[in-house]
């Protein structure tokens, strides 16, 4: 396997300390703290770890403080409930003796029921998509650079943007992404990986109609909460498109949501997250239109 990949699988699988403490290392992806998606999936990791037989449908976590980089991660997971068909867990994300996450997560036997879903947007497959370091130079040159770094050589996902559909600055985003290679079968661990995936790039969708100066020092940026939603099982080692949009940005906050299609165009996840968009000198520019029309 992919040894980036392979490090990836370590980080999410987890220490089990005792039966509901768990501890976790964190790697540099060159933000300055930890990345809320890596959290996310350690969390539902040890949720999973105390779960038999039930497949989780949905997690809502609030991110509380920044990351250390350099401590462990310990998760405290509370077994909430156990019914007939749904299990539910409450986990605390640990570090320095403060929480810096709360999650909560929903499991349910696997049943059958009426069926329908949204459809997916018309967009190239990945065939015809480029890597995006090609096709968002401009963009990538505003992160640091060991941000940058990471992103070209010790990537977990490969990331095709699929071409914006010519209305420039709009609030929404199609992106094409997978494994590097393939994964050993078992749909915790795609799911764990999903929720990894899920932090990426969605808060950023918000900021897309604004002239936010970026690589000044001047623009916050922090996820506040995350919710998502697994409707289908998948394979996160097979293309899946990533739709991302933003229908509102007021109060210093950008919400986004977004949805995860397979290739053949089956609704696999939905995700929302809300978070800080802060301006702290100057002002946001021209297009910084509070009520965007598509």
């Amino acid at each position: 396997m992919h040894p980036v990949l392979d490090d990836l699988i370590t980080l999410l699988q987890l220490e089990r300390i005792e039966d509901n403490i768990f501890r976790g290392e964190s790697r540099d992806i060159g933000s300055a703290q930890v990345f809320g998606g890596q959290v996310l999936g350690q969390a539902l990791s040890a949720a999973q770890h105390t779960v038999d037989g039930r497949v989780a449908h949905s997690l809502h976590a609030y991110f509380l403080r920044r990351g250390d980089m350099q401590a462990p991660i310990v998760y405290e997971v509370d077994r909430a409930r156990d019914g007939g068909s749904f299990s539910n867990r409450r986990v605390v994300a640990i570090q320095h003796g403060r929480p810096i996450l709360n999650l909560a997560a929903s499991f349910q036997n696997p049943e059958q029921g009426v069926q329908h879903q949204a459809r997916m947007p018309d967009v190239p497959g990945p065939d015809d998509c480029r890597d995006i370091f090609e096709t968002e130079w401009d963009q990538l040159q505003k992160m640091p650079e060991v941000m940058r770094r990471h992103m070209a050589d010790k990537r977990a996902f490969e990331i095709r943007p699929a071409p914006q559909d010519g209305r420039d600055h709009m609030p929404r985003k199609n992106v094409w992404l997978r494994t590097v290679d393939k994964l050993p079968a078992g749909l915790a661990l795609h799911q764990n990986l999903l929720a990894y995936a899920s932090d990426y790039e969605l808060l950023g969708v918000s900021t897309l109609p604004h002239d936010l100066p970026f690589g000044t020092g001047s623009v916050i940026m922090a996820s506040l909460d995350h919710a998502l939603w697994f409707h289908r099982p998948m394979q996160i080692d097979e293309w899946l498109l990533y739709s991302m949009d933003s229908p509102n940005a007021s109060g210093a906050r950008g919400y986004a949501r977004g949805q995860f299609f397979s290739r053949d165009g089956e609704l696999i996840a939905s995700t929302a997250q809300e978070g800080l968009v802060r301006v702290v000198t100057g002002v946001a520019g021209k297009r910084s239109d509070p009520k965007l029309q598509d």
